[in-house]
């Protein structure tokens, strides 16, 4: 391919969330610049919570996203009960935990089987998969309904769920509503390790990257809702000791800001960070998987991610019956709240990677201030870098080759840029 100057333009990728583009420079050979653009408007809703009731926090920012509403009820609720001095424990914490398992599958397996899978099977989309082979749609819808149906019986709804407050919910499952659960998570389970066999025999482009991974560890469980922040490069330090290592920074060319480590570096975060940092807390059945899969206990590839997915879903449909089974019904549905002025610190782990929220209280409970900061913001230094080193390494493709790998690179990441993106626009400029 001659490195003269031309241009690649893809107006409409509708296999990631939200609104961005990306523009590629390079000159004799070598790529000298590489951005994500979002141009997407800002939404604003840390500036809607401020001067808002505490508990309208939850119901406000599960609609910042319709695919990890949860992981955003969780990283709020969680701040505000610590700047409460409230910590909710027992059934109550399970049931969270069972929230999560069901936002995990869903959102995992709408990635795996819609957003990202046609692209190693060489089809444009889910729709001309399904044409070609109706049992792999079918299982994923399957499987996804599952995880819908985790989340409207706990939630109140499938999407934006309206069940979940500070200090618990407003109200709690029977163990005769959540049997008919456990059956269809058995049968989960199973489509789930389908799941991983079909990603294990994917083929992968050989692309390794030296990450700082980063994720929650808890000394007990794979993490969903609670635990330490830790990295690859050995931080380890308390959810409110965030804001002292990570910090955000507008660039031009977007309107969603770049999280950066306190020196600049860039970090991941997402599955394939909960994996290298916690492979040891899954479930026996979800490491077997790993294993027969062949996925190696450190993985650097990117385009593996598919399969680290797959390896979550087992683990959540694993964890989801763990918790059906040994469920007992709380004797309320919350724990009593009593406001106070404070700040509180929440961190969970959202399906894209760890979700990070901080709220400044006033003594009735007003919210004075709020920062949130998604995954995909996390990650956008890192896709930027890594959009660099993959260009690179395919430089000499046709346009169309190069177009197709481009977005596929992107899919990685599984961005929610509105926190969700219907519209890649990629330029590629080539000067001597």
């Amino acid at each position: 391919m001659s490195a003269k100057s031309r241009t690649i333009k893809v107006d409409y990728l509708a296999r990631v969330e939200g609104e961005g583009s990306l523009y590629v420079k390079v000159q004799k050979g070598r790529v000298v610049d590489a951005k994500l653009k979002i141009f997407e408007p800002p939404r604003f809703f840390e500036a809607f919570l401020r001067g808002r009731s505490f508990a309208e926090a939850p119901d406000i920012t599960a609609r910042i996203c319709g695919i990890c509403p949860v992981a955003y009820q969780m990283s709020a609720v969680h701040a505000i009960e610590g700047a409460f001095g409230v910590r909710v424990d027992g059934p109550l914490r399970e049931l969270r935990r069972l929230l999560y398992c069901g936002e995990w599958i869903e959102s995992h397996v709408l990635h795996i089987y819609m957003l990202h899978a046609p692209d190693f099977l060489g089809y444009p989309d889910a729709i001309h998969l399904a044409k070609d082979h109706p049992e792999i749609v079918q299982r994923g819808l399957e499987l996804k309904k599952t995880g819908n149906e985790i989340v409207s019986l706990l939630g109140g709804r499938e999407i934006h769920p309206i069940n979940v407050r500070v200090g618990g919910f407003y109200r709690v499952p029977t163990r005769r509503e959540l049997a008919p659960l456990r059956e269809r998570l058995a049968r989960a389970r199973d489509l789930a390790e389908e799941t991983v066999r079909l990603a294990a025999g994917l083929t992968y482009p050989d692309f390794e990257q030296d990450y700082d991974f980063v994720a929650l560890r808890h000394p007990d469980e794979y993490p969903f809702n609670e635990g330490r922040v830790v990295s690859s490069s050995g931080l380890d330090l308390p959810v409110p000791e965030y804001e002292q290592h990570f910090t955000e920074v507008h660039v031009e060319h977007s309107n969603a800001l770049h999280s950066v480590m306190g020196d600049g570096r860039s970090y991941f975060v997402g599955p394939m960070a909960r994996y290298n940092l916690n492979a040891d807390r899954l479930s026996p059945r979800a490491r077997e998987s790993a294993r027969s899969a062949g996925l190696e206990r450190v993985c650097r590839n990117p385009f593996r991610s598919i399969l680290v997915r797959a390896v979550e879903t087992v683990y959540a449909c694993d964890e989801a019956m763990r918790i059906i089974d040994d469920y007992q019904p709380p004797d309320a549905p919350a724990v009593p709240i009593e406001p106070r002025a404070g700040v509180g610190h929440g961190c969970t782990e959202a399906p894209r990677g760890i979700l990070y929220h901080r709220y400044q209280l006033a003594d009735d409970g007003t919210i004075r201030e709020a920062k949130i900061v998604p995954p995909t913001s996390q990650n956008q230094k890192r896709i930027e870098q890594d959009l660099h080193h993959f260009v690179q390494e395919n430089v000499d493709l046709s346009k169309k080759d190069l177009t197709w790998k481009c977005e596929q690179a992107i899919r990685n990441y599984d961005p929610c840029i509105s926190c969700a993106t219907h519209f890649l626009k990629l330029e590629v400029d080539r000067s001597c």
